[in-house]
């Protein structure tokens, strides 16, 4: 997710997992927006969270204590009480947000369950992530499929269990022709996802603005200037007194 981050294996891996998720959901999105998926709790990992927009330009980020998670291998001791966040941003309708437990044993199963209760149809979400790679199939029954395939869910399900996660690292035309020899396979033309953190002094300075006139001005005369750092991109800004007339004059 970013190349200046320096985190142990499984973080790594668990960030990358959260990322394929999002790019996954993410590329259905219909309208310019922005899906985010956050994991927030007070286990060793203490933040995930990766968001995509429509155009697959991704970012995210993780916290956890340093030290405390060496041995601990478990999803549910690494992430303790966290809960699942899914936020959707569009520029034509109001965020929607929802807030569920963590219900599963793995990062797949929480999202596989999340998306099965919260659209009412069966879903299947294989994830896998390394230091090279990051990949998903997500497979999902579409309304009345039943009427044309009364076997199909329940076959394309049994032929995914087959899949290594491993084996996500292939092509996917390679990895779907081998999962699925009999069927149908229709191929899009591929899509390239890619990181995207740029830097957005606006928000920072409509952050600043909300604190007051009082206390900035108490904040630059204690410390000189202001820095603040961006907690998912990980940008410094930084800004000296004549940052109040900016502001409030």
């Amino acid at each position: 997710m970013n190349s200046q981050r320096n985190d142990p294996p499984l973080i790594q891996a668990l960030l990358g997992e959260l990322a394929a998720a999002a790019a996954l959901i993410g590329g259905n999105l219909k309208a310019p927006g922005r899906l985010t998926l956050q994991l927030q709790g007070h286990g060793v990992v203490t933040l995930l969270l990766a968001d995509c927009d429509e155009q697959l330009r991704l970012r995210g980020t993780a916290r956890y204590k340093v030290g405390a998670g060496a041995t601990v291998q478990q999803f549910s001791a690494l992430l303790g009480d966290a809960q699942l966040t899914l936020t959707l941003q569009t520029n034509s309708a109001p965020p929607y947000q929802s807030v569920v437990p963590l219900i599963g044993d793995s990062l797949a199963m929480v999202l596989e369950h999340y998306l099965a209760q919260s659209e009412q149809q069966p879903a299947r979400l294989i994830l896998f992530a390394n230091d090279d790679h990051a990949g998903g199939l997500f497979l999902q029954k579409l309304p009345n499929a039943d009427n044309k395939d009364p076997d199909g869910w329940n076959r394309i399900e049994h032929l995914a269990a087959t899949l290594k996660p491993t084996e996500l690292s292939k092509s996917p035309a390679n990895l779907l022709m081998q999962l699925f020899p009999e069927e149908n396979i229709r191929l899009f033309d591929p899509r390239r996802v890619r990181y995207h953190c740029p830097r957005d002094e606006e928000k920072i300075l409509a952050m600043l603005k909300s604190l007051g006139r009082a206390e900035i001005i108490a904040a630059l005369a204690e410390q000189g200037e202001l820095q603040i750092e961006d907690d998912i991109c990980h940008h410094i800004y930084r800004f000296g007194g004549d940052i109040v007339p900016q502001l409030f004059d």
